[in-house]
Formats: structure tokens, C-alpha cells, sequence
């Protein structure tokens, strides 16, 4: 807490920080300390009437209400705290302008937006990562520019939008792209403290806030006045701060050693120090203020993949402000130069037991020379037929699991889309209308109008000139004559894994491809704005081990720990994202989704576990769910399992090893030459 405190308080001396995103668990006060800074702020003067918060000594030449006089009345108000929610509307944060009055009368008619509102205050998003990355970029860019601007249709309206940018997010329920994290100044991970008497703390101050809020607040009202006037003293004294070339060198070389792209990290740094300065009444600054501004402004910008952590290595810190602070950094090697500590003999080959693999020499087993069955059974001793399962019995072994095992390595993937075009979130996965986009059709609005199809409105209009008596050169438009664009863009897709993790899978050794497959396949819903989900099969039925979330992450880590091995209830998988689809069509039925089937397409059972397994997957063709098969089978025989249900999906079946989109591009050059 000490740090989000901090963070907080350095963007109050100085907005050009560029604000802190708070990362943290539920329940962690998150809100209720940026709720706090806001009353702390100094109150500030405006122009009386300005719906834009102008200042009366410099007001916005731009302003939409304005230009104001010099001499103009002024007022003065608290600072005001802008919460932004997360259905928020792009016209509702920049404003709307009123198109059907501009083309009409000629009147520029601009209702202020909530970036109006924020100007000169605090502007709070909670759950930032749930917003839309449009809608992101849009706040973030404001942020920077410091002015806001609405352009529709060679209409446009600008205006100053200085503000101190809160966003506070829960990790679980998925990340920020790396592009939007660097957009914040400073990051801070909190987290609830596991000490039982400061817990006990925080509830005697909530029930004592309960009881008697006034009571409480005048109780506090001494300390918050005195750091309300640090504050202003701060921003008194930032202006006479130096950062000598000393601090400066130190800071770029932070950045350098942890390779953080571009350069907006660097200044980032070198904004918080002065700041940190500011703050404790100092006109220079330390070595100590640059560490602190590395630790606030580093962390979230040395992701190099989605399913990095946010963090900073402390020792690798501290040992490159020395080396350019002109002293060497202390060796934790020993006096005789054994740099492990170890003595010389600790990498010997002392560990002379058995391997991972037993004593087996790495043979893969019986189950690779086995001949392959339409049905698996469960694991049996080497006297026991492979396709009659093992009689089971009270003293009979559990059927063995295997230990999980590491993915290889990910890769660019082909794209797999969902037919038709849908009018989900935006995206980049399947065709749908959206906001953005090209142009390809025009209708009558529906509520206000947002984005004008000129020539449609125009041809609409034209027949009934004569009608309404028109004399001039400008036509006479009404109500109706108005049409606005229909867009046809991309759109996110709920991509639904539905994993074979029965015994098949590892006794074969296929569980560390079809891991790097899957990571491979995340990776790329990450990239397309998707939500995840993710169905395990194996044993004796499926698990929904991953619900529907846009956290990319989570879905990584659960993969990580996924064990194989047992029974292959295919048609338990299928049934399970039957069911986890039919509830997420009533939660977000505009999502469209796309289950991705991986397996070899083999089931655990007598004969009919197969035709079991086919009309769970024509449930699934028959809800119209767009599904791909991605068939694991290997070996010198194979049954062609997978691509037989793939018919009964009404989906394409691909090969684990054609997964790739440079191994795609290869067979499409291939048939091309062949063809010439």
C-alpha cells in the first residue's frame, strides 16, 4: 500500500508522471485510495460557466465555450473526480456532436464528454482492462496530448483535457496489451496483507467508518490537511528542482541494462525522480530517487510476451546505479574465487541414481509398438489384452496419472475465423460490423446518429426538394432523410479449448506438442482480443478448468498444470462445451464462439463410446457452433478418428504438425507449383 500511496501522491505534484495503474487482487482498497487523493487535492479556480473547467489566468484559446475575456467572473471548486464505467461510450467519454443540427442549421451543437469533466481533475477507470482497446488508446492519447478531439464527418471540436489518469485492474481477469501498458507512467502490484493484526486493523477502521462516518473523517482531518499542503508545497517547488547529468546518466542506463523499448520509459524516470524530489522538499535529485523511479516505472514495461509477468530483478538494479555511480558492485563470490559457493566439486557426478525416465534407457514403452485401437483402454500390465480394459475391483490401483508436462515452444499459428459475419466486440478474428472498419452499406439510425453516410442522406433527401419548397442552393433535410454508415471490421470470438488429456496422449508422448499447440493457439487469441475457455477431458468424465475470461494468462498457467492420463471420455467433452456454450450465449450472446477439438479422436469404452462421442459433436453442429478439429494422431497407422468426427462437426480437421502458418504458406507454394 505504501507504494500505490506514493505513486498516487507523485502524480499530484506532477500530472506529467502520466499516471498509475493499479494491479491487484479483490478487495485490496484499490478505489477507495484513489477516491481519497481526490480530496487531498487543492480546490481550483475556473471560469464562471466554462463547462470545460478553463482556468481563469490562462484560459483555452480553443475552447469551445469560450474565447473568454480576460476580465471574465471566475469561481472556485474542489477538484473533481471523473469515474469512468466500463460500458462507457466513445461519444460519452470525448462527447457528441449533434450531426443532424450541423448539417441542418449549421450550428456546431457539442455535448462535453467525460474528458471535459476530468480536465484539471482526476480521471478514474476501474477495470481499465475490460475496456476496449479503442477506448483505451483514446483516453491514453488524450493523457499524453493534453486535449481532446472530436472529428465527425469535417465537423470537429477540440479542447484542453489535462487530467491525473487512474486505472485500476485485476490481473485474473485478463491483461493490458504491452503497447497500452507503456502508456502509463508508473505501475503498482498490491496485494492484502497476510499479518493478522494489520487486517485487524482495516476492520476496526471500517466499523468505525460504519458507525459514525463524520466522526471518523474529523478524527483523520488534521493529518489529511497537513498532506493536502505538502502537496501544494511540492508543486511550489518542482519547478526549481535539478536533475543533473549524474541522475540522468544513471536513469538511461537503468533503462538500457533492463532493455526496455523506445524511450518513453527513460523520460518517464526522469519526470518521477524530479517529482520524488519535489515531494521531499529537495532542489536536486538522488541515487535513491532514481531507484525508486525505476522500481515505479519499469515493472510493466519489461513484459517481452503475453504471459510475462510484470517485475524487476532488485540486484541487477542496484548493481547498475553503482557501476554508473562510479563504484563497483559488491561480489558475492567467496576469497579463493568459487563463484557458486559451492566448493569445486559440487557439479560432479555425485547424482549417480536413475533418471526421470527410470532405467528404461529411454525406450518409449509397449504403448508406441502397440497397434491402434478406435477405442482406448485403461492402462493394464503387459499379460493384459490392450483393448479390454482391466476388471476393476475395491483393491484394484487407481489408473495412473501422469505428472504434468512442460509445452514446447510456442509459434505463429494459421487463422481460424467463425463463418458468416457476426456483430460482436471488436476484434480481430472473424468478420462482423462494428465501429471501425470499411464502409458497406448505409441504414436510418437507430437512437442518435453516429457516423453520417453523406451520399445516402443526400439521395434520400434529394426527391422531396421540390416538396418542402426549397428556393436556395442548400438542401432541406429532415429527421428521416438521415442514413449513417454500417462498418464491417473484426470481431473478438470466445475460442473454446476442448483438451484429450487421457493416457493415450502421454503414452504416446504427444503431451509436450499438443501443450506448445495450445500455448500456440492462446498466444494468438491474445493477439485477436478473445475470450478463452478451456474443457479437459480424461479419467472418468470433463472438467471446466478454465471458465470463459479474456486473462490469456490464466489460461496459460492452467495449461502448465494440466496432468494426462486415464480414460478417454470423449463424448463427456464434448457434452461439457455443449453446456459451458449454451450458458455463455445467455451472459454474452453476441460473442460468437469457436471450440477448438484436440484430440485424436479415439474413446475409452466399448464400441458405442465412439457413437456417443458423434452425437454429442452433431449437438454441437446443430447449435450452429463453428468448431476446428486439431488431430493429434501419430504413428505409422492411423484410423483417421479425428477427421471422421470432424464431419460430425461439420468442421475442418488439421494436423497437429500443419498447425503452423509457415507450415500452411509451404503446402499452398507446393500446390501452386505443382499446379504450374
Amino acid at each position: 500500500m505504501d507504494d500505490l500511496r506514493l505513486a498516487l501522491l507523485l502524480n499530484a505534484v506532477s500530472p506529467q508522471v502520466g499516471g498509475v495503474l493499479v494491479r491487484g487482487e479483490k478487495g485490496t482498497a484499490k478505489s477507495t485510495m484513489v477516491r481519497a487523493l481526490a480530496g487531498l487535492l487543492p480546490a481550483i479556480g475556473v471560469v464562471a460557466g466554462c463547462r470545460f473547467g478553463c482556468d481563469p489566468a490562462a484560459p483555452d484559446p480553443q475552447c469551445p465555450d469560450g474565447p473568454h475575456a480576460a476580465d471574465a467572473a471566475a469561481t472556485r471548486r474542489a477538484t473533481s473526480l471523473v469515474e469512468l464505467p466500463v460500458g462507457v461510450s466513445e461519444d460519452r467519454i470525448v462527447g457528441s456532436l449533434d450531426l443532424e443540427r450541423a448539417l441542418a442549421e449549421g450550428v456546431k451543437a457539442y455535448e462535453p464528454g467525460l474528458l471535459a469533466a476530468a480536465h484539471r481533475g482526476v480521471l478514474y477507470i476501474d477495470e481499465v482492462n475490460l475496456l476496449h482497446d479503442h477506448l483505451v488508446d483514446l483516453l491514453l492519447d488524450a493523457a499524453a496530448m493534453g486535449r481532446s478531439y472530436v472529428e465527425r464527418e469535417g465537423v470537429s471540436v477540440r479542447h484542453a483535457a489535462r487530467f491525473l489518469l487512474v486505472g485500476t485492474m485485476n490481473p485474473e481477469e485478463g491483461e493490458l496489451r504491452p503497447q497500452l501498458l507503456d502508456r502509463f507512467g508508473l505501475t503498482v502490484e498490491i496485494a492484502a496483507t497476510r499479518e493478522p493484526e494489520q487486517r485487524a486493523e482495516v476492520v476496526r477502521r471500517r466499523l468505525a467508518y460504519d458507525a459514525d462516518p463524520d466522526g471518523f473523517a474529523a478524527r483523520w482531518q488534521d493529518e489529511e490537511r497537513a498532506l493536502a499542503a505538502r502537496i501544494v508545497a511540492a508543486r511550489a517547488l518542482l519547478p526549481q528542482v535539478v536533475l543533473g547529468d549524474a541522475a540522468l546518466r544513471q536513469i538511461t542506463a537503468v533503462c538500457a541494462a533492463f532493455e526496455v523499448d523506445g524511450l518513453r520509459a527513460d523520460i518517464v524516470m526522469a519526470r518521477t525522480a524530479v517529482a520524488l524530489a519535489a515531494w521531499d522538499g529537495r532542489t536536486q535529485v538522488l541515487a535513491e530517487d532514481v531507484r525508486i523511479a525505476a522500481q515505479l516505472a519499469l515493472p510493466h514495461r519489461r513484459r517481452r510476451n503475453p504471459f510475462d509477468a510484470p517485475g524487476l530483478d532488485e540486484e541487477r538494479l542496484d548493481e547498475t546505479l553503482q557501476q554508473h555511480a562510479g563504484q563497483e558492485p559488491e561480489s558475492e563470490s567467496d576469497p579463493d574465487g568459487d563463484p557458486d559457493g559451492d566448493g569445486p566439486d559440487d557439479s560432479g557426478p555425485d547424482d549417480s541414481g536413475p533418471d526421470n525416465g527410470g532405467g528404461g534407457g529411454g525406450q518409449d514403452g509397449p504403448g508406441e509398438s502397440e497397434l491402434p485401437s478406435a477405442t482406448d483402454s485403461e492402462p493394464t500390465p503387459a499379460d493384459t489384452p490392450s483393448d479390454s480394459p482391466a476388471p476393476q475391483s475395491a483393491s484394484a490401483p487407481a489408473p495412473r496419472e501422469v505428472a504434468p508436462v512442460a509445452a514446447d515452444q510456442p509459434y505463429r499459428t494459421r487463422l481460424f475465423k467463425v463463418p458468416g459475419t457476426g456483430q460482436g466486440v471488436q476484434g480481430r478474428r472473424s468478420r462482423a460490423e462494428t465501429d471501425s472498419g470499411h464502409t458497406i452499406r448505409s441504414a436510418r439510425p437507430n437512437g442518435a446518429l453516429q457516423r453520417l453516410h453523406l451520399a445516402a442522406t443526400v439521395q434520400a433527401a434529394a426527391p422531396h426538394q421540390l416538396a418542402r419548397g426549397r428556393s436556395g442552393r442548400a438542401l432541406v433535410l429532415r429527421k428521416d432523410d438521415f442514413r449513417q454508415q454500417v462498418r464491417e471490421g473484426r470481431e473478438g470470438n470466445l475460442v473454446l479449448f476442448v483438451v484429450d488429456a487421457s493416457g493415450s496422449m502421454a503414452a504416446r508422448q504427444r503431451m509436450s506438442a499438443v501443450k506448445g499447440a495450445v500455448l500456440s493457439l492462446l498466444m494468438d487469441a491474445y493477439q485477436r482480443r478473445d475470450k478463452i475457455g478451456m474443457i479437459s477431458f480424461r479419467g472418468s468424465g470433463a472438467e471446466l478448468v478454465l471458465p470463459p475470461t479474456s486473462s490469456v494468462e490464466a489460461g496459460a498457467a492452467r495449461l502448465e498444470l494440466l496432468p494426462t492420463g486415464g480414460r478417454t471420455p470423449l463424448a463427456a467433452g464434448l457434452l461439457r462445451a455443449h453446456e459451458t456454450l449454451r450458458v455463455e450465449r445467455l451472459r454474452d450472446p453476441m460473442r460468437r464462439p469457436l471450440v477448438v477439438l484436440v484430440t485424436d479422436g479415439r474413446a475409452t469404452g466399448a464400441r458405442t463410446a465412439l457413437d456417443e462421442a458423434r452425437r454429442a459433436a452433431g449437438l454441437l453442429a446443430a447449435a450452429g457452433t463453428a468448431s476446428v478439429v486439431v488431430d493429434c494422431e501419430s504413428g505409422p497407422v492411423r484410423l483417421g478418428l479425428a477427421a471422421e468426427l470432424a464431419t460430425h462437426l461439420s468442421a475442418p480437421a488439421v494436423k497437429l504438425d500443419e498447425l503452423r502458418a509457415d507450415t500452411m504458406t509451404s503446402l499452398v507454394r507446393t500446390m501452386q507449383k505443382e499446379a504450374a
